[in-house]
């Protein structure tokens, strides 16, 4: 495909779609542990949803890369620059190995005592540990992974990723009832075989990755002079990726934030906000992948001034996530009950996750909305837009509902309201000032300074 001669609708679907489906998978694969924890017992399910906040660190660590290499690598295509992107490959993947070092430090020292903030119980925090230490072990595989798929995301190529993604949740499904209730000579493991699990599914997708990208064309070309660490390619990828990194990361925090509100209701409560919160990931897969869509293509057509085509890019993108979140949200919202009831059959578990979910679906659009405009942002190398962006939503906004809901001592349904509306009028807030940036900045054939 031409992202920079093909017809946009059909781009934006030919990208999403794949995108879509893998991403499907992958959060299925999280929705697989989930449900193998509820089978623990309801605790070690509190335990996933409260480990979820610290493993988002790797999650946001891995977007923040990946989002990096696809656009520079993106940009230098666009460009026909074949020594920039050649470097800002060899460099994404030196960078994301520096980058893995510090997240794994980081969550095997402090992970501790982010549970102790979630006020957890000590069962709870024991099980959690023992997922996370494991988790942040490996964190250099997941890194890895999306350093060497930054090249083919930023090429379009978004279908081998997705079959990776599906290959990982169906060896998921197989692992984790083998570790975590044991199988021959390999013992039960209970919770830490979940994350045992995840580190052998990723580790067999990096080895297929990796020979993918040895057989690419580009990488054929490779010499050793683009093996040899240059600062300025390590600068640009920093300032790429950590506005991204450290925004997406902030999710955990918001996470964290709602986390300690639900926990004041008990770990019932926290397991059923956990599963709720896994389904609406599940939810967000269409719009993620269109948001996978405008990044490569918006990089692409930055890079060769192809300006009508950025805009039509996004309103497309926009038109396509609104209609279909409004739809998901109709029958998120009928089939609540039924979706809880998947994860666990206590009663406490299921009438909290039911309510957050139904809630949350009035929040659907405004979800795409807010994923659209960071891709928009992105695709333009302003990443320092989407990192304010991320950090209104992810740390101001929490921190006004959490003490607006403390200040009012609200319920816990009315503090999942406040946490809904919050959401649509900072979205609607976000999409004026995108509109507001493309009629100054686009409407005119000079570049975006």
């Amino acid at each position: 495909m031409d992202l920079l001669k093909d017809n946009i609708p059909k781009l934006v679907r030919k990208i999403a779609l794949p995108a879509s489906i893998g991403t499907l998978f992958q959060t299925l694969y999280n929705v697989v542990d989930a449900f193998f924890a509820g089978k623990i017992s309801p605790e070690a399910l509190s335990a996933l949803s409260k480990s979820f906040p610290i493993y988002f660190i790797i999650i946001g660590t891995c977007i923040g890369v990946t989002v990096a290499g696809t656009s520079l690598i993106g940009n230098s295509i666009g460009e026909s620059n074949n020594d920039k992107t050649l470097n800002y490959f060899t460099h994404t993947i030196f960078f994301g190995i520096i980058i893995s070092i510090l997240i794994t430090y980081i969550g095997l020292s402090y992970a501790d005592d982010i549970f102790n903030i979630m006020v957890t119980s000590d069962e709870v925090q024991s099980l959690g540990l023992q997922y996370t230490d494991i988790i942040f072990s490996g964190s250099v595989i997941f890194i890895l992974v999306v350093c060497f798929n930054s090249l083919l995301h930023a090429e379009g190529d978004t279908k081998t990723y997705r079959n990776l993604l599906i290959l990982s949740f169906f060896l998921n499904i197989l692992l984790n009832p083998i570790f975590i209730f044991g199988f021959l000579f390999i013992p039960a493991m209970g919770v830490k075989g979940i994350a045992v699990a995840t580190l052998i599914s990723q580790f067999i997708s990096l080895i297929i990755i990796f020979f993918k990208i040895l057989n690419n064309d580009k990488v054929k070309q490779l010499s050793i002079n683009y093996f040899k660490p240059k600062f300025l390619y390590f600068k640009n990828l920093f300032f790429q990726s950590m506005p991204i990194t450290i925004s997406i990361s902030a999710s955990s925090f918001a996470f964290t934030i709602i986390l300690i509100y639900v926990g004041i209701s008990g770990e019932y409560a926290v397991a059923g906000y956990g599963a709720g919160e896994r389904f609406i990931h599940v939810m967000l897969l269409p719009v993620l992948g269109l948001n996978t869509a405008i990044v490569s293509i918006i990089a692409q057509n930055y890079g060769a001034k192809n300006y009508e085509r950025i805009k039509d890019a996004y309103f497309t993108a926009l038109k396509y996530g609104i209609s279909i979140m409004i739809g998901s949200g109709i029958i998120v919202y009928l089939l609540a009950d039924n979706i809880i009831g998947i994860f666990s059959n206590n009663l406490e578990v299921v009438n909290s996750g039911k309510d957050y979910l139904k809630i949350q679906t009035f929040a659907f659009p405004a979800y795409t909305i807010f994923f659209m405009c960071n891709g928009f942002f992105i695709g333009l190398k302003k990443a320092e837009y989407a990192m304010a962006s991320n950090l209104i939503r992810n740390f101001v906004l929490p921190i006004l509902v959490y003490y607006t809901a403390v200040y009012f001592t609200v319920s816990l349904n009315a503090f999942f309201w406040f946490w809904c509306i919050s959401n649509i009028i900072y979205s609607t807030i976000l999409l004026i000032f995108v509109l507001y940036f493309l009629r100054k900045n686009l409407n005119k054939s000079s570049a975006i300074v």
